[in-house]
C-alpha cells in the first residue's frame, strides 16, 4: 500500500464532516500516512423521494462504500454506526467504533414550541419508523409526516412551512454547528434513539493488519462495547429502517445499562424494558434484553408491523 490512506464516505455535508473529523483526528497521531478523503454516492442518498422503510433496510447507506472498500478504491470507509447493517461483508471488519456524541433525538419547530406544547394536529416531520411510532405513542393527536433529504434540506422544508416541526438527532446538529436551532432535546425515555446514533465507526478490510493498527487508535472502549450491546439487540431482533425499534446503551465504571424500546407502527403498543450486566460482556448484556423483550411479546409486535408494511407497499 502507498503512503496515502483513502477515506470513502457519503457525499452528504454531515457524512463529510464526519469523514474530514476522522482524517483530522489520524492526522493529529503524526502517523507516517497522509489521509485523502473520497465521496460516493450511495442508494439512500440518491432515492430521496422513496420513504426508507420502503427501499428496504439493508446498507442503504454503506453498500456502495463496502464495495469500493473490497475492490481496494478505498482503505478504509467511515460511517455513522445508525446505518450500518449488523452483519458485515466477508473479508470487512469494524476497524473502531469512535467517541460518541450525545445519542438523543432533538425537536426542531418553527415557533419555538416543545413537543408537549405543539397543538393538536401539527405535523411532524421524520423519515423514521421507530421516531414515529414513539412520537405517535406520547401525541397520537399530531399528524405525523415523511421527510427525506440530508439534514441542512430538512431544515429549509420545515422553514418554507411544510411542517411545524421535525425530528433531528443532536449529533448532526452538533457537529454542523446548528445546535442554536434546536428547540428541544428529547430524553431516551420520551423517544429511545437509532442503535448506533452518535456514533462513527471505521470499518475496513479484514486481512490487513497495517490498516487495522491505523483504526484501532481512534476506538474508545465504552462506546464500543455500548454500540456493540446494541447491535446485538437490533440483530437478533431482525430490526432495520423497517422496524420501529431502539435501543441506548450506556457504559462507565465497567458497568454496562443497556435500553431498548420495541413499537408498534401508530404507537399505540409500546414495549420497554433494561438490563444491567458488564461492560466487557456487551454481547451477553445484548442477548439478555432480547430475551425480555420476547417474553413482553416483541416478536408478535414486530411481525404485525412487517405484516402492515408489507400490505401497505403491495
Amino acid at each position: 500500500m502507498s503512503k496515502e490512506i483513502i477515506i470513502g464516505t457519503r457525499d452528504s455535508k454531515l457524512a463529510l464532516w464526519q469523514a474530514h473529523w476522522v482524517k483530522y483526528c489520524l492526522e493529529s497521531l503524526a502517523l507516517d500516512y497522509s489521509f485523502a478523503i473520497k465521496p460516493i454516492k450511495t442508494t439512500g442518498d440518491v432515492r430521496l423521494e422513496t420513504p426508507l422503510a420502503q427501499i428496504g433496510d439493508k446498507g442503504l447507506f454503506t453498500k456502495e462504500l463496502e464495495i469500493a472498500l473490497l475492490k481496494g478504491e478505498i482503505h478504509m470507509a467511515v460511517h455513522s454506526m445508525k446505518d450500518l447493517p449488523t452483519t458485515l461483508p466477508e473479508g470487512l471488519l469494524l476497524g473502531a467504533v469512535c467517541h460518541r456524541e450525545m445519542p438523543n433525538d432533538v425537536l426542531v419547530s418553527r415557533q419555538g414550541r416543545k413537543l408537549k406544547d405543539l397543538p393538536p394536529g401539527a405535523v411532524i416531520g421524520t423519515g423514521s419508523l421507530r421516531r414515529r411510532a414513539q412520537i405517535a405513542h406520547l401525541r397520537p393527536d399530531l399528524h405525523i409526516a415523511d421527510i427525506r433529504g440530508n439534514l441542512n434540506t430538512r431544515l429549509k422544508k420545515l422553514d418554507d412551512g411544510h411542517y411545524d416541526a421535525i425530528m433531528l438527532a443532536w449529533a448532526g446538529m452538533k457537529r454542523l454547528g446548528l445546535v442554536e436551532q434546536v428547540t428541544e432535546v428529547i430524553p431516551p425515555g420520551v423517544c429511545m434513539p437509532a442503535v448506533g446514533q452518535g456514533a462513527l465507526g471505521i470499518e475496513i478490510p479484514g486481512e490487513n493488519e497495517m490498516l487495522h493498527g491505523i483504526a484501532i487508535k481512534l476506538n474508545h472502549m465504552e462506546t464500543r462495547r455500548a454500540v456493540e450491546a446494541e447491535r446485538v439487540f437490533l440483530r437478533l431482533l431482525e430490526g432495520g429502517c423497517r422496524a420501529p425499534l431502539g435501543a441506548l446503551g450506556t457504559a462507565s465504571m465497567g458497568r454496562l445499562l443497556l435500553e431498548g424500546v420495541v413499537a408498534g407502527l401508530d404507537g399505540s403498543k409500546l414495549l420497554r424494558a433494561s438490563v444491567v450486566g458488564k461492560m466487557d460482556e456487551a454481547t451477553a448484556v445484548g442477548e439478555r434484553l432480547v430475551e425480555k423483550m420476547i417474553k413482553l411479546g416483541a416478536l408478535k409486535l414486530l411481525e404485525e408491523c412487517r405484516r402492515e408494511i408489507y400490505e401497505h407497499d403491495a
